[in-house]
């Protein structure tokens, strides 16, 4: 990939940059910019079967009204399927996840495996980011008297780094599975919970067990940089789980306290696994910055996205209830720019949204609003930054490693245009 294309593609994003610039060891309020021009008529509401407020905006994904925003995207013949490039791999990965997970008593084992089943484990979109991230990253091995140490070394190594994909998934599924009990939630990925199946103390206690799993293989990899990334990433599911469930007035209104529980929620597993790859790969700390800046951007614009969806999907597409959110009396992105255009509605969210009847209202206020299209528009600039990220990687000619770059940029582009 020519560095002056990562450099020309960096200079076209930089005022999104300016604006959007957000990093980890930045305040917790630090400002962004969340205005957007982008203003186009909204369909009114309409009342149906007698009971419900059905919003035609919420039926048709991503409708808004107006023209979507237009993405940049490669060339076609550079466009790469993410997936089906890991594709042997993560198959490799999924197996040595069904076998981590065995557990001595049968009852735990069948929790803890549950979400690891053929058929139930997802697209596996963290194990999927972590492998390609391992090949962009790939350096040239200077090849000693004996190639078969380079081979001994290169097989090493991409053990380590399917060791972060797996570490990170038994993560991500403890922290489900935790969620789940808190959110008092039936369904995930379209089948019934583990709490909802087998109850809230099981669920726990097979979080847990995850949890401890991925504990013994961070150790087994005796990086005490990535041990404190992951554990890192952790502590953050914790707080952003925390800052949900015990938000103020003010704190619910604002888009900055909203954004920085989103990147503990969501960004900050994979932003710090994408970095522990560069590490373990023996990247410069430039490189693993902008491994994780990648991570960043990517996890902030897929959580937008989920914001958009809980109120444009079904549940059947959704594979859970649709409008779970504001149900829980969850304030996201598109409710919080309606605030912005409607500040009356604030005092309907301050009212309770454990009301249906504020919730039908906040729906409305919605409905008139541009919460859904600025909501998309912030994902887009988070997708073009984490793009940008890779675009800015080092020089390497070896067709792997681009095709790899290339597949990253692609996910950018499949995170922002998903419809489940």
């Amino acid at each position: 990939m020519n560095i002056y294309r990562g450099i020309s593609r960096m200079s076209r994003i930089t005022s999104c940059y300016n604006r959007c610039r957000w990093l980890h060891n930045s305040s917790p309020h630090h400002q962004l910019s969340h205005s957007s021009p982008f203003k186009s008529p909204m369909e009114p509401s309409e009342k149906v079967l007698g009971c419900r407020v059905i919003y035609p905006w919420i039926s048709r994904p991503f409708s808004s009204g107006g023209p979507q925003p237009q993405y940049d995207r490669s060339s076609v013949e550079d466009q790469v399927d993410p997936f089906s490039l890991v594709a042997d791999e993560l198959s490799i990965v999924a197996n040595r996840l069904r076998s981590m997970v065995v557990a001595e008593v049968p009852k735990l084992a069948s929790a803890a495996e549950y979400f690891f089943k053929m058929g139930v484990e997802g697209k596996r979109f963290r194990p999927t980011v972590i492998l390609l991230m391992a090949t962009a990253l790939n350096v040239q091995i200077s090849k000693p008297a004996s190639e078969g140490v380079v081979d001994m070394f290169s097989t090493e190594l991409r053990l380590r780094q399917q060791s972060i994909a797996e570490i990170t998934e038994m993560i991500h599924v403890a922290s489900l599975l935790h969620d789940d009990v808190l959110d008092d939630a039936d369904t995930r990925r379209g089948i019934g919970s583990l709490n909802f199946v087998m109850g809230n103390k099981l669920a726990v206690l097979a979080g847990d067990f995850l949890l401890s799993r991925a504990c013994i293989t961070l150790a087994s990899l005796k990086n005490t940089e990535v041990v404190s990334l992951i554990a890192t990433a952790v502590e953050h599911l914790v707080t952003g789980e925390t800052m949900q469930m015990s938000t103020s007035a003010e704190q619910r209104s604002s888009m900055d306290y909203y954004l920085q529980k989103t990147y503990y929620k969501t960004a900050s597993l994979i932003s710090n696994s994408c970095k522990s790859i560069a590490l373990l790969t023996g990247q410069t700390t430039e490189v693993a910055m902008l491994a994780y800046e990648y991570g960043k951007n990517l996890g902030l614009a897929f959580q937008l996205i989920d914001d958009v969806l809980d109120f444009t999907g079904t549940s059947s597409s959704l594979g859970k209830g649709a409008l779970s959110d504001i149900h829980h009396g969850i304030v996201t992105a598109p409710i919080l720019y309606a605030m912005e255009e409607f500040p009356e509605l604030r005092t309907v969210v301050d009212r309770g949204l454990d009301d249906p009847e504020n919730v039908n209202l906040a729906l409305e206020y919605l409905g008139k609003s541009h919460g859904i299209q600025r909501t998309r528009e912030l994902a887009a600039k988070h997708a073009s930054l984490a793009s940008a990220a890779i675009d800015s990687l080092p020089e390497n000619d070896d067709e792997d490693v681009q095709r790899s770059r290339r597949a990253l940029i692609e996910l950018t582009h499949r995170v922002i245009n998903r419809t489940k």
